[in-house]
């Protein structure tokens, strides 16, 4: 590999497009970016990026690949294309959240053909990706994760090495399935609030004041919730999900009864049900306003 490598990047979606635009903007040598969406390509191309026509294009081209993909199925698809291409000594940067047992088996695979894998999963919001200022939880070996933090210091200010490969998508479950539940039992105090006569925008600021403040309070909670705001293409229940399904399916292999965040998936498939497919999760809201459980008491 040479001294700065050529790096990949695939999947320019709601994160991916802006830590691709602070990859391609802050690295001194080509990044190579694909994606099947013409118009998130062309911005790509625009923020500094050159374009590939394809997954096999970047993984010819390119020392480090970073992905940015929906889940684990479509991880393992392109890193199989990945494994096809590639120069032995590629190491790929999977950006995504996937189940742990996925990463596992990719990283697996990769090693098979002499390439490295680590899992860096994001967290923060899509803002904070456009601004480099995103939290990154890592699994790799000691050795690869030294080569691959200046890379993942373009997206975000907190890199943290969790362990081995695996290690980044356990906290990042974690780290998600904790904002999920936290936002149910906002939602059912806020309503609780507003009925008994507190402004909902009070509400918060008293609450933010004490020991009940929270990460999810200031954001979801001021931001989208007391306005009752939930646009589209943001974090809507079916991420929600995918990532709470990884988190059970964690807990159940390590022996843990996940009977909370059981109840908290069955809430959001609620939610889907009831018309808020597509929106910003926290508008869970509205259910809790109209009496919507999942026992179908109202």
């Amino acid at each position: 590999m040479s001294e700065t490598p050529t790096l990949g990047f695939i999947g320019l979606g709601v994160m991916g497009s802006g830590m691709c635009a602070n990859v391609a903007s802050k690295h001194n040598a080509p990044v190579y970016a694909f994606d099947m969406v013409a118009t998130a390509l062309e911005a790509a191309c625009h923020a500094g990026a050159v374009r590939a026509d394809s997954v096999a294009e970047v993984a010819a081209k390119a020392d480090i690949i970073c992905l940015s993909l929906p889940g684990g199925a479509q991880v393992s698809a392109v890193c199989a294309e990945i494994a096809s291409v590639a120069r032995i000594s590629t190491t790929v940067i999977d950006l995504s959240t996937t189940s742990v047992a996925e990463a596992r088996t990719i990283a697996g695979k990769l090693a098979e053909k002499n390439m490295a894998f680590a899992d860096a999963p994001v967290a923060r919001t899509r803002q904070a990706a456009i601004e480099g200022k995103l939290s990154i939880m890592v699994g790799a070996p000691d050795d690869l994760f030294a080569r691959i933090e200046p890379v993942l210091c373009y997206m975000g200010s907190d890199v943290t090495h969790c362990g081995d490969v695996g290690c980044g998508q356990v906290v990042k479950l974690i780290n998600n399935t904790l904002n999920f539940v936290h936002v149910l039992i906002l939602a059912e105090m806020m309503v609780t609030g507003e009925r008994a006569g507190v402004d909902g925008q009070r509400l918060l600021e008293a609450v933010s004041k004490g020991s009940g403040d929270s990460f999810i309070l200031r954001n979801h909670g001021f931001k989208a919730m007391v306005p009752r705001d939930f646009p589209e293409k943001s974090f809507p229940p079916e991420y929600v999900l995918k990532d709470i399904g990884y988190s059970i399916e964690l807990a159940k292999d390590m022996g843990v009864k996940p009977e909370l965040s059981e109840l908290t998936q069955k809430y959001y498939e609620l939610a889907v049900e009831n018309g808020l497919g597509g929106r910003y999760f926290p508008a869970v809201i509205e259910l809790i306003e109209k009496g919507i459980t999942p026992k179908g008491e109202a």
